[in-house]
């Protein structure tokens, strides 16, 4: 398809000349006298680009700009006049304006407009599409009570620059909150800086922050801008603050207090403006108390704090987020869609989700590239689970209470059997270092492959068939 061009000029003789350039290099080209004429033809026609007269009666070039960026600001514009100021330039830079040609012109010098003009637009567009795409990326998905409280407060917190402080356990998606925060700010054309205080190592996390000078200390060969400085206008996240040292913290509090920032090696301050979002998974009260964190410094944070819910208390969510991520998952990996029996749709919602949504999206992305059929079983998600969350620390304390069954009597322990005792051990041992099964006080060597300890176990389903755990004669499930 040709790129179509807009040509706005009061003289038909400059329409006439611009469309035979344009129409010989196989551009499609539209013509308007006026300026109310050109912008219905803007709304009408969708052009790529607009050549505009600054100077016409009626609606002059400048006012039909300023209306041009009411109905499509991603439009690029140039400007051409015979009669333009420096002053008529400025201004039209200033309204959106790309480019200014003066009159009389060559076909060399409008073609290299015309050429630079579609540039621009091309890379607006793919600059929109990729922003579109990280949206989509960064989307919050699901409807539960708990969620919708927490989207009020975000729709509180946004239009405003104060400071916000989310606290929630790892994997809930607080940068996912900090992101959404921040898009919906009126800082949202400017950067979001995100800064994992957690994995940067305390010798250079204040460099990280805010910035050092050529040769501040050993290793430091070029000038570094800091983060603060990175994201001046914008919005800085500071992840996991709950881990920052005593030290940046005074510093952290510093920024907040004044708006400014030194460089490490410089005795120059250097004012910035940024919005702070702070997000942390542990108790900064607690830390207080034990003199991790400064006091004064969680005051200023804590303005307004959102508490992120564990997956487990937004469980009606969990479809949703599974055919979210599934679909993630299918574009991204280029893979045939599955879908998702309810009998697995229901398992998954039931799960007790230890590691959250990035639990949860990383078990789905999992399902989707290993299952083999179209469709996603019950089975195939009861699996991943047992193995993955039948740790050694669940497997330690039920050993102990196969320990307690073994040195009870039988009407003490109810149903508790000699025989379930080893079904017990068997399946547990598997999860279970060998040195820390002997450790245990009262406990029995595991059992080896022998003829009996195959006779022991043959009451005992395969963990790897039912999680659920092994079955005694009596049909009761033990628990895990």
């Amino acid at each position: 398809m040709k790129p179509r061009i807009l040509v706005i000029d009061d003289e038909a003789a400059i329409r006439d000349s611009l469309k035979m350039i344009l129409e010989y290099e196989d551009y499609d080209f539209v013509g308007a006298a006026s300026g109310p004429e050109g912008v219905a033809s803007v709304k009408r026609d969708s052009p790529d680009l607009v050549v505009l007269d600054i100077k016409m009666p009626g609606m002059n070039g400048l006012e039909t700009l300023a209306e041009i960026r009411k109905v499509d600001e991603a439009i690029p514009v140039a400007m051409i006049s015979g009669h333009g100021t420096i002053t008529d330039a400025m201004q039209a830079t200033r309204l959106g304006a790309f480019d200014f040609i003066e009159k009389p012109f060559t076909s060399e010098r409008v073609l290299v407009t015309v050429a630079k003009g579609l540039e621009v637009r091309e890379l607006r567009q793919e600059n929109r599409e990729l922003k579109l795409a990280m949206e989509s990326r960064y989307e919050i998905v699901g409807n539960s009570p708990s969620l919708r409280r927490v989207m009020e407060s975000i729709k509180k917190a946004a239009p405003t620059n104060a400071t916000v402080l989310l606290l929630g356990e790892s994997g809930v998606g607080k940068e996912l909150i900090a992101r959404t925060v921040h898009r919906n700010s009126p800082r949202a054309g400017q950067r979001f800086v995100q800064v994992n205080c957690a994995a940067i190592p305390e010798e250079l996390i204040e460099s990280e922050l805010f910035g050092h000078e050529k040769g501040s200390f050993t290793g430091a060969t070029e000038k570094q801008i800091g983060k603060f400085e990175q994201a001046d206008r914008g919005t800085i996240l500071l992840d996991e603050i709950g881990d920052m040292s005593p030290k940046t913290q005074a510093k952290v509090l510093r920024v907040l207090q004044e708006q400014e920032v030194e460089r490490l090696g410089s005795a120059r301050t250097i004012k910035v403006d940024v919005r702070v979002i702070a997000a942390t998974n542990k108790n900064l009260e607690e830390a207080i108390e034990r003199g991790e964190f400064r006091e004064d410094l969680f005051f200023r944070l804590n303005v307004i704090p959102i508490v992120v819910p564990p997956l487990r208390d937004r469980r009606e969510d969990i479809p949703r987020l599974v055919q979210h991520f599934a679909k993630r998952t299918t574009e991204e990996h280029n893979l045939k869609p599955k879908r998702f029996e309810p009998s697995a749709m229901d398992a998954l919602s039931r799960y007790r989700w230890r590691g959250n949504i990035r639990e949860l999206r990383n078990t789905v992305e999992r399902l989707m590239i290993m299952t083999p059929a179209d469709a996603v079983r019950a089975y195939q998600t009861r699996r991943r689970r047992s193995r993955l969350h039948l740790n050694q620390t669940d497997a330690l304390s039920e050993l102990n209470s196969c320990a307690l069954r073994q040195q009870l009597r039988p009407d003490e322990a109810g149903q508790s059997t000699e025989k379930q005792h080893k079904c017990d051990v068997q399946r547990l041992h598997a999860v279970i270092p060998r040195s820390r099964f002997r450790s245990l006080p009262g406990m029995p060597r595991p059992v080896r492959n022998t003829p009996a300890a195959t006779e022991n176990a043959a009451g005992c389903r395969s963990i790897r068939n039912h999680p659920e755990g092994c079955r005694q004669d009596s049909g009761r499930d033990i628990a895990r």
